[in-house]
């Protein structure tokens, strides 16, 4: 019987809920290690990002006889560029559109206000929990101002974790472009024979899910703001670049995130003309139908193959578990999860057909 999978797989569940009781009841001992790990998450995470995004470049120019260390600098050199090129030129339009927003945001708040006191006049008595919740909401508008210092103190917090982001991300970013051929010969330099072979293969399909997906879902988002900012541009919406560049960061999440991006855009147009929504909800429905059958099919194929029920429920568990950063690595984990459960499956059945032919 031990040697069933199901109870393998029991065992192992088992052995993991005991580690992560005791591992929370003396949590305290590991609090300096989830300190450090949390300081160096952020700086890692946009490293990883912009490394599949360059290693590409790196490749091409090490082809063109640059050495290592050329590549890397040359590199540094092309996101320097970007980065002054995109504050230059976009920089200023946004903080002009943000400053407008700051303006008009109280005048948004009160037409708020107003237009759910019309709604609650209108639509007579409502049961009692949507009451509440709309009471709710309100209390919710009316604490804005009070509010105002926890946001500053956060403000400032950001900007610290902003300050060492900035410091501790070129560092991860030039070591991973210096060794990352080294980290797979590294890893499996300690096991030999079939595990050896396995855990190689492994490692390289979790290599080709996280390739695929970051770039996959940026150059995704990449082409979809621009469809929203011309359809945007077109029809004069306000605060259209501040729009896009929001709905650039939330179309990386799949599924869901083009709905993020999309509410914001509905109110704006809402508060500037009525019609205006329905455009946007037209250029928006345009955008969504491109994408769905024209942008994703031929850029991240069938590769990852995942269900839209599946993202659904994980996201929402992800969202519950770790917030907006649970949220924005909960779909790669799960392909990665995924593609290292496949690679055991694999395993398992070459070595039952192995065993079965000797007999």
């Amino acid at each position: 019987m031990t040697r069933k999978l199901w109870f393998q797989l029991a065992i192992g569940i088992l052995l993991s809920l005991i580690i992560i009781k005791y591992f929370v009841e003396v949590q305290w001992i590991f609090s300096p290690i989830i300190i450090v790990l949390k300081t160096i998450f952020y700086p890692l995470l946009i490293a990883g990002v912009l490394f599949y995004i360059t290693v590409p470049a790196q490749l091409f120019l090490e082809k063109k006889k640059f050495p290592r260390w050329a590549s890397i600098i040359t590199i540094f050199i092309m996101i320097i560029a970007a980065i002054w090129v995109g504050i230059s030129i976009v920089g200023p339009p946004i903080i002009h559109q943000i400053n407008n927003l700051i303006e008009n945001a109280p005048a948004i708040v009160n037409e708020s206000t107003v237009f759910v006191v019309d709604l609650l006049e209108k639509a007579g008595s409502l049961p009692e929990w949507l009451n509440d919740a709309i009471n709710t909401f309100k209390d919710t508008l009316t604490a804005l101002p009070v509010e105002f210092g926890k946001w500053t103190v956060s403000i400032i917090q950001s900007v610290f974790q902003g300050t060492l982001i900035l410091i501790l991300t070129p560092f991860f970013l030039i070591f991973m472009l210096k060794d990352h051929e080294k980290l797979i010969p590294f890893v499996t330099k300690f096991f030999s024979g079939e595990t050896k072979k396995w855990l190689t293969k492994t490692l390289n399909d979790i290599d080709d899910v996280l390739n695929l997906y970051i770039r996959g879902q940026i150059l995704i988002s990449s082409i979809l703001a621009i469809l929203l900012y011309i359809g945007y541009s077109i029809i004069g919406l306000n605060f259209a670049l501040l729009l896009v560049v929001f709905a650039f960061f939330m179309n990386i999440i799949p599924f869901i995130g083009p709905w993020i991006a999309f509410f914001p855009a509905l109110t704006i147009a809402l508060f500037q003309d009525p019609v205006m929504a329905i455009w946007v909800s037209l250029i928006t429905l345009v955008a969504q139908q491109t994408d769905a059958n024209l942008i994703t099919p031929n850029i991240m194929g069938k590769t990852l193959n995942i269900h839209p029920l599946t993202i659904i429920t994980i996201l929402l568990a992800a969202g519950n578990l770790a917030g907006f950063i649970g949220i924005l690595i909960a779909v790669p984990g799960y392909a990665v999860g995924r593609a290292i459960i496949s690679n055991i499956y694999d395993y398992r059945m070459e070595i039952k057909a192995t065993a079965n032919k000797k007999i």
